[in-house]
Parts: C-alpha cells; sequence; structure tokens
C-alpha cells in the first residue's frame, strides 16, 4: 500500500537533502512531503519544529512514515510524543539519538560522541586534530555534482536554540522504530551508532554503505529500504 513519507532534514539543510531520494518514492507511487525546519530562527526549538511537522501532515490521510536525519531525530521524537500525528513508523537516519531529558547540545558529551570519532579517525589515517573540513567529513562519497550543487547554495544559518530544547519525556514514544546507521559514517560511527541504539532503543541498526548523507550518497539503496520498511506496516 502507498504511503506518506515525511521527511525532515539534519541541522543547518533543508528540504533539498532529500531530492534524490524524494523522486524515487513518487515514482514507486507514494506521496512525499520534504519539511523545511526554520533551523535559522532564534525564537524556534526543537518544539516549534514539530509544530511544522505537524501543519506540514494536517492534512494527510493514510499511513505515515516520519523519517529523520541526524539532529531532526529530536524533533522526530516530539513529533511522536505529542500524539498529534498518527505515526505509523518513525525512521531514524544517522540520527542524534535523544534520551529523555537531553537537548541537542548535551548529546554531544553524554553519547561520547567526540571519542568515538576520534578514534575512528586514528584507525582510518585521518588527523584527529585536524580542523573540520565538511567534504571530508560529509561529502567523501557523495557524487562530485551532488556535493557541487550543494556548496554552491546559500549557506545556511544555524541558530543555537534548537540545541537548547530539552526533550520533556520519561520514555521513548510507542511508536514502531527503526534505525539506519552509515557503515562510513565518520561523524558517528557504526560502533558508536551501534552502542548508542542498543543503550537506547534496544534494537540494532539496519547499516547502508555509506557515510552521514546516505540520501545523497545512495539514494536508490535508502529509497529501498524505506519502501522495504513501509511494505512491512
Amino acid at each position: 500500500m502507498p504511503a506518506t513519507f515525511v521527511l525532515l532534514p539534519g541541522a543547518g539543510s533543508d528540504s533539498w537533502y532529500w531530492h534524490r531520494v524524494a523522486p524515487i518514492l513518487e515514482g514507486s507511487g507514494h506521496s512525499v512531503i520534504a519539511v523545511d525546519l526554520p533551523y535559522g530562527d532564534d525564537d524556534a526549538g526543537q518544539y516549534e519544529f514539530a509544530d511544522v511537522v505537524v501543519d506540514a501532515v494536517e492534512d494527510v490521510e493514510g499511513s505515515i512514515v516520519l523519517v529523520a536525519q541526524s539532529m531532526s531525530a529530536f524533533t522526530a521524537a516530539i513529533v511522536c510524543q505529542r500524539g498529534e500525528v498518527d505515526v505509523d513508523l518513525l525512521v531514524l537516519l544517522a540520527p542524534m539519538l535523544p534520551a529523555p531529558g537531553e537537548a541537542p547540545g548535551q548529546w554531544w558529551e553524554t553519547t561520547g560522541q567526540a571519542e568515538a570519532k576520534r578514534a575512528f579517525d586514528v584507525l582510518e589515517g585521518r588527523d584527529p586534530d585536524a580542523p573540520d573540513d565538511l567534504r571530508v567529513l560529509f561529502f567523501h562519497d557523495v557524487p562530485d555534482d551532488v556535493t557541487e550543487e550543494a556548496f554552491s547554495q546559500e549557506e545556511p544559518v544555524m541558530s543555537n536554540t534548537p540545541f537548547e530544547t530539552v526533550w520533556q519525556a520519561d520514555a521513548w514514544p510507542h511508536v514502531k522504530t527503526r534505525v539506519v546507521a552509515g557503515r562510513r559514517d565518520r561523524l558517528f560511527p557504526l560502533d558508536f551508532m551501534e552502542r548508542i541504539v542498543r543503550e537506547r532503543l534496544g534494537i540494532a541498526p539496519e547499516v547502508i554503505d555509506t557515510g552521514h548523507l546516505a540520501a545523497l550518497a545512495r539514494p536508490g539503496e535508502l529509497a529501498a529500504m524505506l519502501e522495504r520498511y513501509a511494505s512491512e506496516l
């Protein structure tokens, strides 16, 4: 049965992030809503982001698959917790997987992300003390033409407000959840993601052979995974 895929971008990104995946899903008969979150708005935190998502899907009928990239896992968790949207499946892609009572700005330290990234850099022969290069960190497996298109766009403005929002919850929402982790993710290394997902959700992530930006690097493979998840509803 066709589903509506609601796609949330990661921090500092927008709906363009999904431009290679959305046509594939639509070509298979699904509906797609790629949501722009107001990352540059100092008055908007994660709960305001959730409002944007709720408004975007208010007229949707049928199954909803909510897909959240990286930091938008916080937004997606809030949407599911509030219950205003009947989410049939939540898919977290290379997520900053939140814990109740945690803010995105705290997540990095509470999870030990910095230590995990450093160890992975050393393992792969990169200088762990080198300044972050976005092309090296995020776009190392993205096609050159897509990378150039990404860097030709207006530089995103990122507010601190979303990082300060504490997720006010006691437990993970009661919604079917799947996690996809990148085998070559240099920001959230695979062994780190497997540990966090196991500790916080008690499940194992499915692995895709990409870095952090799977929707840009391997859109066909990712779309096939999402369609398979939807078919299991």
